[in-house]
């Protein structure tokens, strides 16, 4: 469980130093190539949720991102050793990005955004959104494999 606890501090704790660098160094637009016309540093304060989805609700994405995070410590609270160690990483890189994202609308009013891979996504991210996704990847490997084995049981 310790570990577990520090993990999250350390991916909250890098994607919070990023953003702070971004804040502190760019002006909101700003965009500096780090090779040209295919990785960028765009500072971008995003209002809003996935794709701009809720722009401008912050209270609404605040009280929502609050539940979430409680949930989601309930529930792995009490589910946790029930499940495989895929699916606990998952766990964890979730609420690491939950967290970070969560602290962004409560101290700025919006999350700062700032990977921008130009020609390939459309969409500028950060590492909270980096860690959401590599959670939701270990959940769904998980999931799959859960399936595979049930048929295969199923088929015995």
């Amino acid at each position: 469980m310790i570990v577990n606890v520090i993990f999250i501090i350390l991916a909250v704790l890098l994607d919070q130093i990023t953003k702070f660098f971004v804040l502190t160094k760019m002006k909101p637009g700003e965009s500096i190539p780090i090779i040209k016309n295919f990785f960028h540093i765009t500072f971008v304060q995003n209002k809003g949720v996935a794709f701009g989805m809720l722009y401008g609700h912050v209270g609404v994405l605040v009280f929502v991102g609050l539940i979430a995070i409680v949930g989601i410590i309930l529930y792995f609270h009490k589910k946790g050793e029930e499940y495989s160690i895929l699916s606990r990483i998952g766990f964890i890189f979730i609420m690491s990005g939950a967290i970070g994202n969560f602290i962004d609308r409560v101290f700025r009013g919006f999350v700062i955004d700032f990977i921008d891979f130009r020609g390939i996504w459309v969409y500028i991210f950060n590492l909270a959104d980096v860690w959401i996704n590599i959670g939701v990847f270990f959940i769904l490997i998980e999931y799959f494999f859960e399936k595979e084995k049930a048929e295969k049981e199923e088929s015995k």
